[in-house]
C-alpha cells in the first residue's frame, strides 16, 4: 500500500533516526532509513559510524524477511550504487524485493549523484525523490562542502544581545544566552572535528572546549588556539587546554613572531603547534584552511572572539554562522561588539545570510546560515586589528 500522503510524516522520522549517527560517521554523511507496510513502521535503520553498515542495510536486516507487497523503503539520503567497504545498497534494495523507495536528498557525491536512482528504476522499482530535500540536505552540512569544495566548512558561534553586544564595557559576558541555548552549542561542538578559539578568550575564560551532554561521555574536538605571538604560553601557570587530559588534542595555531621557545615548551607538553608565515601576528586562514583540508579535517566551529571571528570575516573564511540572540538589550554604545573591521556604507555592501534556519531555544532564538558575501568588502584597516 502506497502512502504518498504520509510520505513527509515518514521523512521526518527518518530524519529523527539519522541524528542518532551525530558527530560519529564522519567522513560518511549521517543517513536514517525505515521500512512502511501497509501505514506503520515495519523497521528501522541509522548509520551509526564510519565504516559501519549504511542506514538502508540496517533496515532490511532489522526487517529479517522480504518486504510485504506495497511495501516502501524511506531513505533521507539516495542509496549509493557502487561497490565500497559495506557494498552498494541499490543491490540490496533491489535483492530484499521493495518496489517503492521514498528519497529525501540527493547524493552530491559525483560518482553516486542521480546513479543510485537510476538503478533502481531501472530495476522496476518506484522511485519518489525530492521529500524534505531541503531539512535532509541540511542534516549533512560538513560533508556536501566537502563534497562540493573539499574543504572544510569554517562555522562562526555567535552569542549576543538584540542590540548586537557580547559584552558589558566591563567585559562582563557570562551568561548573555541562556541554557538551553549554551547546551545546543555542545551539541554542534559535538559535530564539528575542530574548534577554535583566539588567545584572549583563553586567558579570559580558560575555557575547556569540548562537547559535555546528558547521558554522554565527555567528547573533545581538535581545539585550535589563535596565539600569533604565543601571550597563552608567557605565563607559568598555563591554561587548561595545555594541561588537562585532551592536550594532546591541542594545535596552538601561530606565526614566527611567538617565539621558538615558547614553541619548544609547548611540544614538549604534547600540545602541537602549527606554525605558519607571516609578516605580521595574524595567521594567514587560506593557510589554515589548506592545512586542515590536508589533515582531512571536515569542519572548524570557531567560536571566538570577536577578534578572531572578525579577522576570519575580513579574509572571507567564514563560510557559515551560527548567531545565538537573547532577547536583552545593553543601549550601550561602548558595550563590546560583534564585529568590528568593515566598512558597510550601503546595504548592498552587507553580508547575508543564505539557507537560513531558525530555532526558538528557551529565550533565545539560534539564526544560522550560510555566509554571502558582496563583490567587494571594504575592510577599515584603521579600526580592525587582531590583538
Amino acid at each position: 500500500m502506497k502512502n504518498p500522503g504520509n510520505d513527509e510524516a515518514f521523512m521526518r522520522k527518518a530524519l529523527q533516526l539519522a541524528l542518532n549517527g551525530w558527530g560519529r560517521t564522519l567522513p560518511n554523511p549521517m543517513v536514517g532509513a525505515l521500512v512502511v507496510e501497509d501505514g506503520r513502521i515495519a523497521a528501522e535503520g541509522f548509520h551509526a559510524r564510519d565504516g559501519g553498515p549504511h542506514a538502508e542495510r540496517v533496515a532490511i536486516e532489522a526487517l529479517g524477511r522480504p518486504p510485504a507487497p506495497g511495501a516502501s523503503l524511506y531513505v533521507t539520503l539516495e542509496p549509493c550504487s557502487t561497490h565500497g567497504r559495506t557494498g552498494a545498497c541499490t543491490d540490496a534494495i533491489i535483492a530484499a524485493g521493495f518496489r517503492r523507495v521514498v528519497i529525501g536528498a540527493v547524493d552530491p557525491t559525483p560518482e553516486h549523484c542521480g546513479r543510485g536512482m537510476e538503478v533502481l528504476r531501472k530495476a522496476g522499482i518506484e522511485v519518489v525523490s525530492g521529500v524534505l530535500a531541503a531539512d535532509c540536505e541540511d542534516l549533512n552540512l560538513l560533508f556536501n562542502n566537502w563534497v562540493a569544495r573539499k574543504s572544510p566548512l569554517f562555522a562562526g558561534k555567535l552569542a549576543m544581545t538584540m542590540d548586537g553586544r557580547i559584552a558589558c564595557r566591563s567585559g562582563d559576558s557570562q551568561w548573555i544566552t541562556g541554557e538551553t541555548a549554551r547546551g545546543d552549542v555542545h551539541r554542534w561542538r559535538r559535530l564539528f572535528p575542530g574548534i577554535a578559539v583566539g588567545a584572549g578568550t583563553v586567558m579570559k575564560d580558560n575555557p575547556r572546549l569540548t562537547a559535555r551532554l546528558p547521558a554522554e561521555p565527555e567528547w573533545c574536538p581538535i581545539r585550535f588556539i589563535f596565539d600569533g605571538l604565543l601571550r597563552t604560553v608567557v605565563d607559568r601557570n598555563l591554561p587548561g587546554v595545555y594541561t588537562d587530559e585532551f592536550s594532546e588534542r591541542t594545535v596552538v595555531v601561530t606565526t614566527p613572531h611567538g617565539g621558538a621557545g615558547y614553541v619548544r615548551k609547548l611540544r614538549e607538553r604534547g600540545v602541537q603547534v602549527w606554525v605558519f608565515p607571516s609578516a605580521t601576528q595574524r595567521v594567514s586562514m587560506e593557510d589554515f584552511r589548506r592545512r586542515c583540508a590536508e589533515d582531512g579535517i571536515r569542519g572548524v566551529l570557531i567560536e571566538g572572539g570577536a577578534q578572531l571571528l572578525s579577522t576570519v570575516l575580513h579574509q572571507r573564511h567564514l563560510d557559515y554562522l551560527f548567531s545565538y540572540c537573547a532577547p536583552i538589550l545593553l543601549a550601550d554604545e561602548k558595550a563590546k561588539p560583534l564585529l568590528t573591521g568593515l566598512r558597510t556604507e550601503r546595504l548592498a555592501q552587507a553580508l547575508r545570510l543564505s539557507g537560513v534556519r531558525r530555532e526558538i531555544l528557551g529565550d533565545d532564538v539560534l539564526t544560522r546560515g550560510s555566509l554571502v558575501y558582496p563583490d567587494r568588502l571594504q575592510v577599515d584597516e584603521a579600526t580592525f586589528s587582531l590583538g
